[in-house]
């Protein structure tokens, strides 16, 4: 009997550009009478079928995007005679579809660190639960991945987790509904650790998979202040406190090592923060810009960011600080014209972003948007196929709409090729070429320039394009791209590096850092940590 994790995917580069972190993560929740799981990330390779055999247990997470595939390597482990669960953000929101439509002997709702290991056990006796709801567990339960599992010379970065959650309520975003508005902060001393762990391996390019890296702003403690909130400031503090100490200890590590995270706008009002992070060697961050007018930030409940000339002097405050952006932008807003495609492309040009995503307008489970769109494709479905548009997730790739929701003025195909040319527009050779500046030798830049191109052949070359030949030709460029890359990133190992020895005495509420360092002694760290989903 074995237990395989599967990473279900429509399309594999042989290389990944980060480590689908979950899959590490529920490794090392595997009961280990067991035995180490097996590990298929199909955006490396897909699955084989004969590696499955009767009284297997084949765990499956999936998110909205991947489910239809999922489902397809569910009901193949099923017909081998597997065991078969689900798990992700998108069996949390709709489990009953997974056993319609997967299969399923048991669904995961919530996190899985824990639960997991219960439905293990639960299989090998014969007799699995239906559902099992693992909640939202703290901090301190996270579990640390099984990193000794994991190919290194098939992904270019690694992730750890520092926090889940986050207090925002962006209407297309479905984070602080799944995963809660109140910050799960993972002790800052077992990231450390597993940060130095991948170090020893060969990563130094490491992505902190956080929801908002940014959990308290300025603005928090400034309305908590106000209202004389004394306990809320007090929690706010030990939250920001602990944001503090853990970039500091990221700033004693190896000085070849490059994070990147997640954050809202809102960390450009501040500089001590973006200080903090520039110390603590924190590159890069993705930046939810969404949209450039005060009508599209209002549309999606965002309206707590800049616009205009304001949204650009804030964005190249992270450049003035040393943390270089990669801004989100999304598409197909009701508000959206002709006109703010270009306004689009040229104030990320402008503001000096130095990556950008530009997507369109999906309506994801779990949001405000999905349920607003929900409740009115109720009064008159639309269907493709025999299946309602408002589960789009369950039509084929090859005839599923690129775009679900009826836009006021512009139709589908024009939001696409209109998304399409601000992808090429800013990914253009030239421009690319500009702002590869931002790194300090020719080696670099000639890394930045291919990671500019890889990342904008896997999204946008295989995400917006709707002819079969052409997302097969990206594809394949793409795969070619990711092994060129994929060198560049590669590290030398570093098996001497040790982990800090952490005085015990230390507790999460402690205001300061209570801990001392000695390199010549290796601790195992206790603590551990939960999958991005």
């Amino acid at each position: 009997m074995s237990v395989h994790l599967v990473n279900p995917s429509d399309n594999s580069f042989g290389t990944a550009v980060i480590t689908p972190r979950w899959l590490f993560v529920l490794a090392a929740a595997t009961p280990r009478e067991v035995g180490d799981p097996i590990l298929i990330d199909e955006s490396i390779e897909q699955i084989v079928p004969e590696s499955i055999a009767p009284g297997d247990i084949v765990g499956i997470s999936v998110h909205t995007g991947n489910a239809l595939r999922g489902y397809h390597v569910g009901r193949m482990a099923r017909e081998r005679g597997a065991w078969v669960v689900y798990g992700g953000i998108h069996a949390t929101l709709f489990p009953e579809e997974a056993f319609e439509r997967g299969e399923a002997h048991a669904v995961v709702k919530g996190d899985g660190d824990i639960a997991w290991g219960n439905v293990v056990r639960d299989c090998l006796a014969g007799n699995p639960g239906k559902i099992y709801d693992g909640g939202r567990i703290e901090g301190s339960q996270f579990l640390a991945a099984r990193w000794d599992l994991m190919p290194p010379e098939k992904y270019m970065w690694a992730s750890v987790q520092t926090i889940r959650g986050c207090p925002k309520h962006c209407s297309f975003c479905s984070v602080w509904r799944t995963d809660g508005q109140q910050p799960r902060q993972r002790q800052y001393q077992s990231v450390i650790d597993e940060i130095v762990d991948l170090r020893r391996i060969g990563f130094r390019f490491i992505a902190l998979a956080d929801d908002n890296f940014y959990p308290v702003t300025l603005t928090d403690l400034r309305l908590a202040r106000e209202q004389g909130n004394t306990a809320k400031v007090e929690e706010l503090m030990a939250i920001r406190t602990e944001r503090f100490q853990l970039m500091a200890e990221l700033a004693k590590l190896p000085k070849d090592m490059v994070f990147f995270t997640q954050i809202t706008m809102e960390a450009g009002e501040d500089g001590e923060y973006l200080d903090a992070m520039r110390k603590a060697n924190i590159k890069g961050a993705l930046v939810g810009v969404e949209a450039v007018t005060p009508e599209g930030l209002k549309a999606v409940f965002k309206d707590f960011n800049y616009s205009g000339e304001a949204l650009a002097n804030q964005l190249q405050t992270f450049k003035k600080h040393g943390v270089h952006v990669l801004g989100s932008f999304i598409f197909g807003l009701p508000t959206d014209k002709p006109a703010t495609f270009d306004a689009t492309v040229e104030m990320a040009l402008k503001a000096g972003v130095t990556f950008a995503q530009f997507v369109m307008m999906t309506p994801f489970p779990g949001t405000v948007d999905f349920a607003r769109w929900e409740k009115e494709q109720a009064k008159a479905p639309e269907m493709v196929g025999d299946v309602p548009i408002t589960r789009y997730w369950l039509i084929p790739t090859e005839t599923r709409p690129k775009m679900f929701t009826p836009h006021p003025s512009m139709s589908s195909d024009e939001i696409r090729d209109r998304t399409q040319k601000v992808w090429d527009r800013f990914y253009d050779w030239g421009a690319v070429w500009k702002r590869s500046d931002c790194v300090p030798n020719l080696k670099a830049r000639i890394a930045f320039i291919f990671l500019s191109k890889l990342y904008r052949q896997m999204y946008a070359g295989t995400g917006i394009s709707t002819d079969s030949a052409r997302r097969k030709k990206s594809k394949t460029t793409a795969r070619w791209m990711a092994a060129q890359c994929k060198k560049l990133f590669q590290a030398k190992p570093m098996p001497e590096l040790r982990s800090p020895t952490w005085d015990v005495s230390f507790t999460p509420s402690a205001m300061r850092p209570a801990f001392m360092r000695n390199n010549l002694q290796e601790q195992t760290s206790p603590f551990v940590v939960i999958p991005k989903r």
